[in-house]
Formats: structure tokens, C-alpha cells, sequence
């Protein structure tokens, strides 16, 4: 089993409260790397307990995942079935919760901003949205050989951080010339005071067309679609880890039934329904690590 923790101080892996048999490593990239890259994390897991295990993820921004491990893995994302999926793989943007079938080992994720996918991939992000391929369809071979390689050579926990982070810096290609665009649409998919499209195309002063272009191009998803997943996602993280209910959802939502409709659109079922089908310790305790690390790191920037 890995080493648990992270290099965030102020950060007790103890709090994780992780279930018995498993280990989680959650990392924050170089700070030359955080307009690109959200968070690191490895997962392991090991005995009877966690063969078979199923696990549902939450829509997402793109991601690089690395098994390193035999045993396999399985994935559904909406109607396409990924068995065995791609030991060495990117996940494209997803709008909709993806069943995970695993039997245990590491794997280890690279969270990826839009920026991130501008400055890494020469591809369209749309092309790949709620798909997963090979990652040596958009990184050379030899590049993801040596990645796993040395990954696969270290002590796969602490020593994770330095390796993602140099190989990173290294291959981040030029500014991309959609950058400042992608930087603007960051913003108001992440103001929470933006709900609609003409008052995202109001506040950019972009044209629709323009807005739908670096949209599509970068970030996967017309950016209505990215506006009204995070206002969802927003409010059922809430829910998630609060315990809240129904009344508490995020402003822009008229009434309870239009997050339900909204909860069908991204989970696929309702959130009582998704909340029951994840329960368990180590999913929870995930989210916790996530919790943690940012706010630590967030208390020390803001010193």
C-alpha cells in the first residue's frame, strides 16, 4: 500500500478517516502549473473487500489516468461501456455520472483545466467529450512511456507530486492564442452569479458564435451546457457533504423540480438515488482528503 497524505501542510492524512485497506495520496500541482492543472490524486486499494467494487464519479473536466496495476477496470459513461478501459488514459469532459468497476491496485489522475487541454493536446476537446481514449492518441508514445515508466519506478505516493510536476512543466506547449478567451469563459462558468448565456455573452462582450467556438473547441460543451452542469454540481456538492436538502440549491433554480430534472440530465437518476449508490467510506473519505487539502491551502495563500 502507498503512503497516504499530501505534501499541503497543515494536512493530517489521519483525517482522511479512510477504511480499512486503502490509501489516498491528493496533491496540489507547482504553482506554475495551477492555471492548468486542478489536483493530483492516487488511489489505492487492496483485499477481498474492494474486488468488484463499483464507484459512480461525478461530471468532470478532462483528466489524464494512469492504472498501474493488472487487475482490471471497467467503465460506463452514459450508453458507451469501456471493458477493460485503457490502462493509460484521457477522460474527456463529461456531462453525465460514469459507473467505475475496479479490483483494487493504484491508479493515478491528472485533473485537467480547459486551459490545461489548450496548452497540452492539439485536439478539439468536443470530439472527446463524455469519452474515453488511449492516451497516446494525443500524447506521443514515447512521452506516455516515459511518464508510466517513471511512475511506475517510484514509490507511487509521496515521490507522485515531483514526477506529474516536472513531466508537466515540460510538456505544456505554448499559449494557446483562445487563452485569454479560455480564461474569461473560466470565470463565468465559475461565477456563481452567471446562470444564463446572454448574461455570460453580456459580461464577456463576446459574440454567441465566438462564445460557442472557444467553447466547443476547449472546453468540450456549449458553454449553456457547462453553465447549467456547474449551477447542478454546485448545489448537489451541498447536498453531498452538508446533508442539506432540497431547498438549499443554488439561486437560478425556480423550484425543486427543476433540479430534479436538472439531476436526471447529469446523474442519470435522482440524488437520493446517486447519494445511496455512493455511500461508502472510501468515496467519502476522497472527498474529504479534497476538502481538506484545498482549504489548507487556500488558509496558507491567504497568510
Amino acid at each position: 500500500m502507498i503512503e497516504s497524505g499530501t505534501h499541503t501542510p497543515g494536512v493530517d492524512a489521519r483525517d482522511f478517516a479512510l477504511p480499512p485497506q486503502t490509501a489516498l495520496r491528493y496533491e496540489l500541482p507547482a504553482p506554475a502549473l495551477r492555471d492548468y492543472v486542478a489536483d493530483y490524486h492516487v488511489l489505492d486499494s487492496e483485499g477481498p473487500d474492494v474486488e468488484g467494487a463499483v464507484n459512480f464519479l461525478l461530471p468532470s473536466w478532462p483528466a489524464i489516468r494512469l492504472i498501474l496495476t493488472d487487475r482490471p477496470i471497467s467503465l460506463q459513461v452514459g450508453p458507451r461501456f469501456y471493458d477493460p478501459l485503457p490502462r493509460y488514459a484521457l477522460y474527456g469532459t463529461t456531462s453525465q455520472a460514469m459507473r467505475m468497476t475496479s479490483n483494487g491496485g493504484v491508479t493515478i489522475g491528472v485533473a485537467l483545466k480547459p486551459s490545461g487541454w489548450a496548452r497540452l493536446f492539439d485536439r478539439r476537446a468536443d470530439l472527446y467529450r463524455d469519452r474515453v481514449a488511449p492516451l497516446a492518441d494525443v500524447m506521443a508514445s514515447a512521452h506516455v512511456n516515459e511518464l508510466v515508466a517513471r511512475l511506475g519506478a517510484s514509490d507511487r505516493g509521496p515521490a507522485v507530486k515531483g514526477i506529474l510536476d516536472e513531466f508537466l512543466e515540460r510538456r505544456l506547449g505554448p499559449p494557446h492564442p483562445d487563452e485569454p478567451l479560455i480564461g474569461r469563459l473560466t470565470a463565468l462558468i465559475n461565477d456563481d452569479e452567471t446562470f444564463d448565456l446572454a448574461t455570460a455573452c453580456e459580461r464577456v462582450g463576446l459574440a454567441p458564435a465566438t462564445m460557442r467556438r472557444v467553447s466547443l473547441r476547449h472546453f468540450g460543451f456549449p458553454l449553456k451546457t457547462l453553465l447549467i452542469r456547474t449551477r447542478f454540481l454546485r448545489s448537489f456538492a451541498r447536498i453531498m457533504m452538508e446533508g442539506a436538502d432540497y431547498s438549499s440549491v443554488a439561486p437560478g433554480y425556480y423550484d425543486a423540480s427543476h433540479f430534479l430534472r436538472d439531476a436526471n440530465r447529469f446523474l442519470g437518476m435522482t440524488p437520493k438515488r446517486f447519494l445511496q449508490r455512493t455511500q461508502n467510506p472510501y468515496a467519502q473519505a476522497v472527498l474529504r482528503a479534497r476538502a481538506l487539502v484545498t482549504a489548507a491551502d487556500r488558509a496558507s495563500r491567504n497568510r
